[in-house]
C-alpha cells in the first residue's frame, strides 16, 4: 500500500512526518531521512495492528494531492 505522508521542519529542530490517511500516525527524526524511516515503521505497524483486530485499513485510492497557491488582498 501507498500512502502520503507529510514532512515539516520541527519548530525547533529535527523533522515531524505524518500519514494524513492514518489518523494519529505521527513520527519525527533528526534528519528528513530519519524522520522518513521511523513513519514507515508506524505506518507498518499502525496497519498491522488494525488487521490483528480486524478493523478495515484506510486507503488512498480515489484522492488527489493537488497543490494550490493562494494570494492574500
Amino acid at each position: 500500500m501507498k500512502y502520503t505522508v507529510i514532512v515539516e521542519k520541527g519548530n525547533e529542530s529535527g523533522y515531524v512526518v505524518y500519514a494524513p490517511a492514518l489518523k494519529g500516525c505521527v513520527s519525527q527524526g533528526e534528519t528528513q531521512e530519519e524522520a522518513l524511516k521511523n513513519i514507515k515503521e508506524a505506518m507498518e505497524a499502525y496497519v498491522e495492528a488494525l488487521l490483528e483486530e480486524g478493523l478495515p485499513v484506510p486507503t488512498e485510492i480515489g484522492k488527489d494531492t493537488v497543490e494550490l497557491e493562494v494570494s492574500a488582498k
